[in-house]
């Protein structure tokens, strides 16, 4: 059915978006070659929601369609010739140029060999319908939707459909993008695709794990990231991924109480609390399994560590500083995810006591002004700073004036003074 957005565009692009693509579509016909919106934001903008991921497309040579962009608008350009792709900048507003592709994989997994292709070729090699639809910017079709896969009748019917039943095969990558769609739009999976993708849950092991971690660090910056890894679990493609891995009830109430805390929790809080009852050996087994960055892996093995010996905390009436002392080598991360997974009052109480006051208590004298007062440089300064944060996080001293009076008593009381 023929479709023409051409007021949707104008009504949900920003103004100087809105030039821009307009201004992309007119050279796109001065040159004789088709240009388009594509992707997400053509779905989106049917659904009426909102997207600023905005990316055209051209039959033909993208970069010199951005550099004539970019002259004409008084913008820059960052080409990527070897992929046929360009990054335009054009005052507050970017947005990547990509050439029309077809592409053939040469065995499952593999990335794809690309090349030259039209707009209906490019739209045919995606991954699912509702991702396969493209808006025309060029001359008199300006505004049309373009949709040789029916991704308008699988929104319309709320479906995650894939284009042709080779698909997971040829990248496994899609069951995990498949079940993020269908959490994050509230869709379900066709009943042939979800066939298919139970079928195929064996060719997740043909794709490397840099692409699943991708994947999974997608999943985790969803709004309602449990949502998928529930469904996941229950498609059996966390077992695939690690067996130990779950997506279950008590994973949806802790990630919730993240979310009460911080909006939204660090990547790291998600992932430390998805494998919070793996023991240290596994933990450390999936972080090198999936090549995370070392700042991931350091907060994965903080909480395993800290989990390991929250027994410390499961004592009534610690002192502030008790507290303070034993927390204060854990990373922020590691100590919110086990604040949120902690079942024990007292400990999550503590938890959460570092976090919202203890690791922001400062005292207002230094070093330097503590060698003003008489303290030389050396061990005694550092006993009597240590001294003076204890006194402040336990509520001993408060003003400027306290702390100077502890001060002076300490100097009194050391050896020496």
């Amino acid at each position: 059915m023929f479709m023409n957005l051409a007021p949707q565009l104008e009504q949900c692009l920003p103004t100087e978006v809105y030039r821009l693509v307009v201004a992309a579509g007119q050279i796109g016909q001065e040159q004789k070659r088709p240009v388009c919106i594509v992707g997400g934001v053509v779905r989106d903008m049917l659904l009426g929601r909102t997207s600023f991921d905005l990316d055209l497309m051209v039959e033909g040579n993208a970069v010199k369609l951005a550099e004539l962009l970019a002259q004409r608008e008084g913008g820059a350009v960052t080409a990527h010739s070897r992929f046929g792709t360009a990054k335009v900048r054009c005052r507050d507003v970017t947005f990547d140029l990509a050439m029309a592709r077809a592409e053939t994989y040469s065995y499952p997994g593999a990335l794809p060999t690309v090349c030259q292709g039209t707009i209906d070729e490019d739209l045919r090699r995606r991954d699912f319908t509702i991702n396969a639809m493209a808006i025309r910017l060029d001359g008199d079709r300006f505004g049309e939707l373009v949709d040789p896969c029916g991704g308008q009748s699988d929104l319309e019917k709320h479906l995650v459909r894939v284009i042709h039943g080779n698909s997971f095969i040829d990248d496994a990558t899609r069951i995990l993008r498949g079940i993020r769609y269908e959490q994050r739009l509230g869709f379900k999976l066709e009943l042939t695709t979800e066939a298919l993708l139970r079928r195929d849950l064996e060719m997740l092991g043909t794709i490397s794990n840099d692409r699943i971690r991708h994947e999974i660090e997608l999943i985790l910056r969803e709004e309602f990231p449990e949502n998928v890894l529930r469904r996941a679990d229950g498609l059996g493609v966390l077992g695939k991924i690690h067996p130990l891995l779950k997506g279950n009830g008590w994973l949806q109430e802790r990630f919730q109480r993240a979310r009460n805390v911080v909006q939204p929790p660090p990547l790291t809080v998600y992932l430390s609390l998805w494998i919070y009852h793996l023991s240290s050996g596994e933990c450390g087994d999936f972080a090198s399994y999936l090549k995370f960055p070392q700042t991931v892996v350091q907060a994965i093995q903080d909480t395993t560590r800290l989990r390991e010996n929250l027994a410390v905390l499961a004592q009534p009436g610690l002192s502030p500083s008790t507290v303070y002392e034993f927390l204060k080598g854990y990373s922020s991360s590691s100590i919110l995810a086990c604040a949120v997974a902690c079942d024990t009052t007292c400990v999550s109480d503590y938890l959460h006591l570092y976090l919202d006051k203890l690791c922001h208590v400062r005292t207002s004298l230094n070093g330097r002004m503590l060698q003003q007062m008489g303290i030389p440089p050396g061990e005694r300064l550092g006993e009597v700073l240590r001294a003076l944060h204890r006194a402040k996080l336990d509520g001993q001293v408060m003003t400027r004036s306290d702390e100077e009076e502890l001060v002076l008593s300490l100097l009194g009381d050391l050896p020496g003074g």
